[in-house]
């Protein structure tokens, strides 16, 4: 009989230390405030009830700020991650505003909409324009070399700075985010001050890690061998999320790197990163 307890017991400890191991192999999504089942449903693109039944949750009120959900393994199922033929590149150039100029006019000009161009100089949609401000705009858009094409590492986009340095990017399909080629175990590093919202491995991505920004906004790192980050954590820009695996399917070390404000995803290229958006 004495045997017999230590053997049930045995067993027991080897089923917590299993389903520890499985739960820490689950993408996992820490609550913020003002978050609902409906907002990080729409968030990751599952169904609400999906993310309800796969934490045990009968009443979305009560879910509390600060509890860990398990992301189902087919979120963003819809997002293709291979990269497109072309990468169309967003220059930004500087615009003098004269006297009568507003932000909506100049958005108009530029063929964006207001909200971009709030965007792209992190103003609030209050922000007063003067005669003489300098401000960013949407220059021309020349084509970046299609892949397997010699890189260009200067001007457009490739002076901006990114969570790794860049020998390639492109664009995913349907323009969710870009795939950026680097170095295996090269360092990837937050391009923002915030805190790690959730963290493990998704699907086609890999491992990846959100970062919460101040604005509302969302940094997703993905294509991570090793991750160095917990959900939880608060980082400040620069800080190693992770090092750089191998994408199984191309065979070259590539991050996926995607940005959304609240549950939209906008342009990686116009997400603001701490400083400015230049390369230092």
């Amino acid at each position: 009989m004495k045997y017999l307890r230590r053997f049930i017991l045995l067993l027991a400890l080897i089923g917590i230390l299993i389903s520890g191991l499985l739960s820490a192999d689950d993408l996992i999504h820490v609550v913020g405030r003002g978050e609902t089942i409906y907002s990080i449903s729409r968030f990751y693109r599952v169904a609400a009830d999906e993310l309800m039944r796969v934490n045990n949750i009968t009443d979305p009120s009560t879910l509390q700020v600060g509890r860990r959900l398990i992301i189902p393994s087919n979120a963003f199922s819809e997002v293709t991650v291979v990269p497109g033929a072309q990468t169309n590149v967003p220059v930004l150039v500087d615009y003098s505003v004269v006297r009568g100029d507003t932000l909506f006019s100049i958005a108009r000009l530029h063929g964006i909409t207001l909200q971009r161009l709030l965007e792209i100089n992190r103003f609030s949609s209050n922000h007063v324009l003067r005669a003489g401000d300098v401000i960013r705009v949407p220059g021309s858009n020349p084509a970046v070399a299609v892949q397997n094409t010699p890189p260009v590492t200067t001007g457009g986009i490739y002076s901006l700075r990114w969570p790794i340095v860049p020998r390639q990017i492109t664009y995913m399909t349907g323009q969710m985010g870009v795939v950026v080629d680097g170095e295996l175990n090269e360092s990837i590093r937050s391009l923002t001050a915030g805190n790690v919202v959730s963290a493990g491995p998704w699907r086609k991505f890999g491992r990846v890690v959100i970062v919460e920004a101040a604005g509302g906004y969302f940094y997703m790192y993905g294509g991570i061998d090793t991750m160095l980050v917990s959900v939880g954590d608060r980082i400040m820009p620069g800080a190693e999320v992770g090092r750089l695996g191998l994408n199984t399917v191309s065979q070259i070390p590539q991050l996926f790197f995607m940005v959304f404000r609240s549950d939209t995803p906008i342009d990686p290229a116009l997400a603001p990163r701490a400083g400015d958006n230049n390369r230092t």
